[in-house]
């Protein structure tokens, strides 16, 4: 709340100042020779071009989002076969802030998805939903298991240039050969100011078969 109230506070003084310096423009041209009043006209035009230029350079080039929060998500996955019949795997997923503010999580995911063994109808008919309308889309795989992480406010905060480690563990058949894991985890920030989600999304192929 205190943020939001932040961000308000200086949009508000960002626009005042702003409409206070056209004003002071106005006024001066309003009081001067045409030879000052087109000088007064230069620098307002200079003053929109520079945010105008602002805003371009925010939007399309990034110039100035090197204060937006990021994540860098690495996996580290091993497996051990259990009993006769099961392989447990564990997934740790990294999550290294890059960027210079502080990254609060709130809502995250694993999920784990079968792409060894399946059969050749199976395979055709995953291949044939890739390109939609001339679009690619990702090849939708069998989920094995999918699993929602949550913490409370304040209770995961990752700071400018270190890592947290994120563990989960699956169970699958001994029969899998072949996996892949994805995580995602929102970008709480974006998602209270939008009414669509954003977040960080690491995916690793991994295979089982080659310990058996």
């Amino acid at each position: 709340m205190r943020r939001e109230l932040g961000k308000l506070l200086v949009w508000v003084l960002g626009i005042g100042s702003l409409f206070s310096l056209l004003a002071w423009c106005i006024t001066l041209i309003s009081d001067t020779s045409y030879v000052d009043s087109a000088g007064a006209v230069h620098a307002i035009g200079i003053l929109v071009a520079v945010c105008v230029g602002g805003v371009f350079a925010y939007q399309r080039l990034q110039v100035f989002r090197s204060f937006e929060p990021h994540l860098t998500i690495s996996h580290s996955i091993r497996h051990r076969f259990i009993g006769d019949s099961y392989v447990h795997i564990d997934v740790t997923a990294t999550l290294h802030n890059s960027s210079k503010v502080q990254v609060e999580l709130r809502e995250g995911q694993f999920l784990l998805q079968l792409i060894a063994p399946e059969t050749d109808e199976h395979i055709e008919d995953l291949y044939a939903q890739v390109f939609v309308e001339g679009e690619y889309e990702d090849i939708r795989w069998t989920t094995l298991e999918s699993f929602d992480r949550r913490w409370n406010p304040g209770e995961l905060v990752v700071e400018p240039g270190e890592s947290h480690p994120e563990t989960h563990e699956f169970i699958v058949s001994r029969d899998v050969e072949c996996v892949m894991i994805y995580t995602y985890f929102y970008d709480q920030r974006f998602a209270q100011n939008s009414d669509y989600e954003r977040g960080w999304l690491a995916s690793t192929v991994y295979d089982v078969a080659v310990a058996k």
